[in-house]
């Protein structure tokens, strides 16, 4: 499954939760990701030349979030963004959290 040709969709209860096999096969296809100490969110925190920079990525990863409807919590400084995301709705994580995951590498790889 390709993380980037999937839409987000809505989701809510546990029954739309990913389990933890799930999890980790999904990491597998996101480099730097990580599934935090909390077990409900992933996150990665991304390296720019400078604020500007970090900046912009977090408009574009906002942008997408606005299309998608799914939306991270985001931390900015100087050279760095980091990105976290999970689905308050189903307690934890799902599909469309890595979705979102995969489309932020690909802003910050451009």
């Amino acid at each position: 499954m390709n993380l980037l040709d999937l839409h987000c969709t809505p989701h809510a209860g546990a029954a739309d939760r990913i389990v933890a096999d799930q999890v980790a096969g999904l990491l597998a296809q996101l480099p730097g990701w990580a599934q935090d100490a909390d077990g409900i969110s992933i996150s990665k925190t991304f390296t720019f030349k400078n604020y500007a920079e970090a900046m912009d990525f977090a408009q574009q990863v906002a942008k997408m979030a606005d299309a998608e409807d799914h939306h991270p919590d985001l931390s900015i400084s100087y050279g760095r963004c980091s990105v976290r995301y999970n689905t308050h709705d189903v307690g934890g994580l799902s599909l469309n959290d890595f979705i979102c995951a995969a489309k932020a590498d690909q802003y910050a790889q451009s």
